[in-house]
Order: structure tokens, then C-alpha cells, then sequence
């Protein structure tokens, strides 16, 4: 018997669970997560117009920058924008997802695939994000490798306004809806990596980006 076999029998036997009501049991479960309500959550407009500012004032607070632009046209602008008042390269790593966008228009060098170590900048889209937080809810795929927004030092996401959502139950619901399996990854990014663990001063950068800026796609 292995160690997790050992563990799992363990968890039976304090359910008092075995063979013959095991269905039953499972039937149980199904049904309690069938019917999950959510939790206390605080009043919210919930006007388009309203969650985006709501996500802009609550992702600052998460020391994220925002910009805001009227089409997904103009993100390279905007991204060459914010590089350019960071000081920071004009190359990048983008999500293949985001290989349409014309990024040479905007002198920016952009190459679609994962992030490798070397990358400084890197660019993402989100699966949706978070008013009541301001979080992105990033999902690992082909087209959106996780290494994106995970190695680069500066990590520039961009947002649709229209997949912003009021909040995390209703991000979940819509990852069960549109993508039925869950996928390898899902992480939720709050602003730049921090830390407080030495003398309870915060650090930014600690296990991840530094800097998180967002341009959001108003139309």
C-alpha cells in the first residue's frame, strides 16, 4: 500500500465511507457542490462603468499601474508608452494570443512565445479580472503560457473591460462556463510579487514581476 493509498484510507475510515456506501457518499458530494452558495460579499454597482473604475482604484492600491485605451488597436501604443516613461527596452515576450496586435507600428519588438530568463518584459492577456479585488485571473494554455506573467521583471496585462467582473465567484462561474475543464494553471495577480517577511517591510518583486502595469480595453 502506498502512502497516499494509506492517507486516503485513513480519510474513509473517518467518514466512515467503504464499498457499499460509497455511491451514495459521491451522490452527497455532487450535490452539496451542485448547490454552493457564496459567501458574505460586499455591495457593489454593478454597471460596466462602475466596475471598471471600481478595478482601476482597487488595482492601484495593489501599487499596479493603469492606462486606459478605446480599442484593443491602440495597446501597442499604450505599451510603448508606459516603456517609454519606465525607460525600460523596447523588446518584449508576449502571449501568442496577442501576435495580431501590430507591435512593430509602435517600435516595439515583440516576440510570441513563453517567457525564457532572460526576458525583462513580458505581456499578457487575462482570462477576466476582479473588481472587488482588482485581480487578473490568468489561465494557462497553448495561446497563453503561464512563464508570460510569471518570469519577466515588468509584466504589462491587457484587460477588457467587458471580462471585468464584480467578483471572484463570479470569475470561477465563468471559468466553469465558457471553459468547461478547468486548465493546468489558474493565477490570480494582485498588483507586483511582494513580501513582508523581514521586519514586516514590504518588498516588491520578491517571486515574481516587479512592476504589474495594465492597459484596459474599453471597447
Amino acid at each position: 500500500m502506498s502512502s497516499r493509498e494509506e492517507i486516503l484510507g485513513r480519510v474513509r475510515a473517518g467518514l466512515h465511507r467503504n464499498a457499499s456506501n460509497a455511491a451514495a457518499g459521491r451522490e452527497v458530494m455532487h450535490a452539496a457542490l451542485a448547490n454552493r452558495g457564496s459567501g458574505p460579499q460586499p455591495a457593489m454597482d454593478a454597471s460596466p462603468k462602475a466596475l471598471l473604475e471600481r478595478f482601476r482604484v482597487k488595482s492601484e492600491l495593489q501599487s499596479s499601474t493603469v492606462d486606459i485605451v478605446a480599442e484593443e488597436s491602440a495597446v501597442p501604443a499604450a505599451v510603448a508608452r508606459y516603456l517609454t516613461s519606465m525607460t525600460l527596452p523596447k523588446a518584449a515576450v508576449a502571449q501568442p494570443a496577442l501576435a495580431h496586435l501590430d507591435w512593430a507600428a509602435a517600435g516595439l519588438t515583440v516576440e510570441a512565445r513563453g517567457a525564457r530568463d532572460a526576458d525583462l518584459v513580458g505581456i499578457t492577456g487575462c482570462f477576466c479580472a476582479v473588481a472587488e479585488t482588482g485581480t487578473l485571473m490568468v489561465c494557462s494554455s497553448p495561446d497563453t503560457p503561464a512563464t508570460v506573467s510569471l518570469l519577466p521583471e515588468t509584466h504589462i496585462a491587457v484587460v477588457r473591460a467587458s471580462r471585468i467582473l464584480p467578483y471572484m465567484e463570479d470569475a470561477w462561474d465563468l471559468a466553469r462556463k465558457e471553459l468547461g475543464t478547468l486548465p493546468r494553471a489558474v493565477n490570480f495577480i494582485s498588483g507586483p510579487s511582494r513580501t513582508g517577511d523581514i521586519e514586516q517591510t514590504i518588498v516588491l518583486g520578491a517571486h515574481g514581476p516587479y512592476r504589474v502595469h495594465l492597459v484596459i480595453v474599453e471597447g
